[in-house]
């Protein structure tokens, strides 16, 4: 099976477990109260969001060709598979699937961790503590991972100095998942200060329940809400989020017909957002969204790529990747960031993505999610599960047998 997320239809990959690709299932009803869908008010935000520097700028043709690059280790964990930063910080914070979240401050990995909820975490395949984000303020860490029942859970705990304290941990979401792959798990705080959360379709293989397509389940999408509680639920839902009001639709939902959004990002410049959406059997995608252009659909389970699935009929508006390959060149893709630092200018303004199963690492010139041109950046990450960026908007690449690397000017 493959690791985390990654598992594939028919492929077993005996590695690591990491993102497997090949079920879903769900009905996507809620099994607490804490689960139900709170009403259409939006809370309000912890901060003012933090001030982007970035330039939305792109390289040119020649001086993305010219971009040398090498892999720098700045750590060894368990398992790590998700990375972010906390406003005002250096520190670079990462995940491991078995349910803490560690530090690397000053270059260093602080041996005591952040949180360690391990004992309430079911890891392994595509199961485990799987991604975290910061509240724009700093004051709050958001985990999401597998419970011991095999459930979706989303909690927020309360930093307390340098760690989290585990005794405030809070849900925000929990829902039943009757199938162990599929999970998703990525979460990000958008430029609009909301917190996105992805699912995937709930497993099983080909979404026989149709999750990716039903506006009325939370599998398969991407969800946007204001994670502090409003209106004696545990948190709000944005009122200009695209389906608030339809009948018989989720308000949460932002983004649908995924099959398996292991890793999204938003780029810091623009505000774009991109998801690495993995395949079945055939094809790995990358969407591309314009900034605050919700409610697309990307097609799962009707198309697998820019391909119908299963001789699936196209939906209605449905919006195509910008990126896509075959399993000729991999198995599992790794969505990561748009290139904003400044120590390899050749890359700026560029998307950097992978492959789980081939663990290369490619670049694309993309102004405007048009794709004018993609190189392989020569780098080889075994068992590549994760992307990061820092506080200066360099890049990170994790791989799931242990190290971390910085992506650096070679």
């Amino acid at each position: 099976m493959r690791p985390i997320l990654l598992l594939r239809g028919a492929v077993v990959l005996l590695v690591l477990a990491l993102v497997a690709a090949c079920s879903g299932n769900g009905d996507g009803q809620q099994a607490a109260p804490s689960t139900s869908a709170p009403a259409a008010t939006e809370a309000p935000s912890t901060t003012e969001a933090p001030p982007t520097t970035a330039e939305a700028r792109t390289a040119s043709s020649g001086q993305f060709r010219a971009a040398r690059v090498r892999l720098v280790r700045v750590a060894q964990l368990q398992q790590p598979v998700a990375m972010a930063t906390r406003p005002g910080e250096k520190t670079l914070y990462l995940v491991e699937q078995v349910g803490r979240v560690r530090a690397v401050r000053g270059g260093q990995l602080d041996p005591t961790p952040v949180v360690d909820i391990s004992s309430k975490v079911t890891a392994g395949g595509e199961q485990g503590m799987l991604g975290l984000a910061f509240s724009p303020d700093g004051r709050y860490l958001y985990v999401a991972y597998t419970d011991r029942n095999g459930d979706h859970q989303v909690s927020e705990l309360t930093m307390r100095g340098q760690r989290a304290d585990p005794a405030s941990e809070r849900s925000i979401l929990h829902f039943e998942d009757p199938f162990a792959n599929h999970n998703g798990g990525q979460l990000a705080f958008g430029p609009d200060r909301r917190l996105y959360v992805a699912f995937g379709d709930g497993g099983s293989g080909g979404d026989p329940l149709g999750n990716g397509q039903s506006l009325g389940t939370l599998f398969g999408k991407i969800l946007r809400i204001a994670p502090r509680p409003s209106g004696g639920r545990p948190y709000g839902v944005p009122s200009d989020n695209p389906f608030v009001g339809r009948d018989g639709a989720r308000p949460e939902i932002w983004d649908y017909g995924l099959r398996n959004p292991w890793r999204f990002s938003f780029d810091a410049a623009t505000g774009d957002l991109w998801i690495g959406d993995v395949g079945q059997n055939s094809f790995e995608e990358v969407d591309y969204e314009p900034a605050g252009e919700g409610g697309r659909n990307y097609g799962w389970n009707r198309r697998e790529g820019r391909h119908p699935f299963n001789g699936g009929d196209r939906p209605d508006g449905a919006v195509d990747p910008v990126i896509e390959y075959g399993r000729g060149d991999g198995c599992t893709v790794i969505g990561g960031f748009v290139y904003r630092g400044r120590r390899i200018p050749g890359l700026q303004g560029t998307y950097l993505y992978g492959d789980y199963c081939e663990g290369w690492v490619r670049a694309a010139r993309a102004p405007g999610g048009k794709v004018a041109e993609q190189r392989d950046l020569g780098l080889e990450v075994p068992s590549l599960s994760s992307f990061g960026t820092d506080a200066d908007g360099e890049l990170y690449a994790l791989s799931l047998g242990g190290d971390v690397y910085r992506i650096a000017p070679a």
